[in-house]
């Protein structure tokens, strides 16, 4: 009865070991069509990233230019204060000679009127001044509202266009973030494809070596045949040579004046503590396109008042080979390098041109001289 209790014990334990699951690791296959399956959504991350980027450089020159029309009514509204009270002060002088120090001098003159269609015509032409007045400084008034009132109409749209840009910067900011997430999986399959395949064939090497075991056993006379030249036969490709990099672009030099480089920076630093300003590009106010832009125009230059336009454009460089004057590019702003890993720019509305780190976000360069 004892020795039936262990074998049944004995059968019990093996029948649980043998139900107890065992997760077989993926297939090579399996990963792969998981990194396949990965990269098709970075990829459809990256064109959704670049939709919105576009949106972005389009948004910014609407911005630009929406500011450009603030600074033009700011103009038109200062103009048409300053003729509303200049024709009020002319109307104001005109009824002192006529009514305050001319009383005496109007009747006389309708009293000297050589007859009564002179007369009338006189007094006629003094009511025509009044009507006159009246109707010059109404139309000014009503000139100055519509001026104002387009100013606000063009803030108001500014100020929706700016929250938009926030929102499409943050969603940005989100992508980038699934992208990168995205960049990691993938990256991760890698090293487990990477993994399986040293896997798969160590267990191929094993195996062919059993075989190549049993085959000597079998045939021990074998193996006296061996070469003794394979073994090396191909030590050039498990470790090739250096001389075949002919194409690399190790040797490649940036290029470029340095001293217009230079004369590029201290042209940008020529607005430092000016204030940022929607489509501004003067030493009253500028934006970071803006400034680029001015500070290029001072050696000759010629660039567009668009950061999307400034950052594809010119000529790549890495960031190991970037000199003062380059123009550091970010989604939606750029700024002039001045070396050691900063540059100036213009950063967003209610804050001055300054110095600032280039790495607090994605980045590249472009250089123009």
């Amino acid at each position: 009865m004892r020795k039936f209790g262990k074998v049944l014990l004995v059968s019990l334990l093996a029948s649980s070991l043998a139900a107890t699951p065992v997760l077989a690791a993926p297939s090579i296959s399996d990963l792969e069509n998981s990194k396949a399956e990965a990269e098709n959504e970075a990829e459809a991350l990256r064109q959704e990233l670049q939709t919105l980027i576009e949106k972005l450089n389009q948004l910014e020159s609407d911005l630009v230019q929406k500011g450009q029309d603030i600074s033009q009514a700011e103009n038109d509204l200062a103009a048409a204060q300053e003729r509303e009270q200049q024709q009020y002060e002319d109307m104001k002088l005109r009824i002192k000679y006529m009514y305050e120090e001319g009383d005496s001098s109007f009747v006389e003159a309708l009293l000297n009127a050589e007859n009564f269609s002179d007369l009338l015509n006189k007094a006629q032409y003094m009511q025509s001044v009044h009507t006159y007045d009246r109707e010059m400084l109404q139309e000014y008034v009503e000139t100055k509202q519509k001026i104002a009132d387009l100013k606000a109409t063009l803030e108001t749209q500014m100020a929706d266009m700016q929250t938009m840009q926030t929102e499409y910067k943050n969603e940005e900011t989100n992508l980038n973030d699934t992208l990168t997430a995205k960049q990691e999986e993938i990256a991760d399959l890698d090293v487990q494809l990477q993994a399986a395949a040293e896997a798969a064939a160590k267990a191929k090497a094993e195996q062919e070596e059993r075989e190549r075991q049993a085959a000597m056993a079998q045939n021990p006379s074998s193996s006296d045949e061996e070469g003794t030249g394979g073994a090396g036969s191909s030590d050039s490709d498990d470790n090739p040579g250096t001389g075949g990099g002919s194409g690399s672009n190790d040797d490649y030099q940036a290029g470029g004046d340095s001293s217009v480089g230079n004369a590029i920076v201290s042209a940008a630093s020529g607005y430092l503590g000016v204030m940022y300003e929607w489509g501004g590009a003067s030493y009253s106010g500028v934006d970071c396109s803006g400034l680029v832009m001015l500070a290029h125009r001072a050696v000759g230059i010629s660039l567009s008042h668009n950061s999307g336009s400034i950052g594809g454009g010119g000529r790549a460089v890495s960031a190991a080979e970037a000199l003062p004057g380059d123009v550091v590019c970010y989604s939606g702003h750029v700024g002039i390098y001045v070396g050691g890993g900063m540059m100036i720019h213009a950063p967003e509305p209610g804050k001055a041109v300054t110095y600032a780190s280039v790495n607090y976000a994605p980045h590249w360069f472009r250089r123009y001289w």
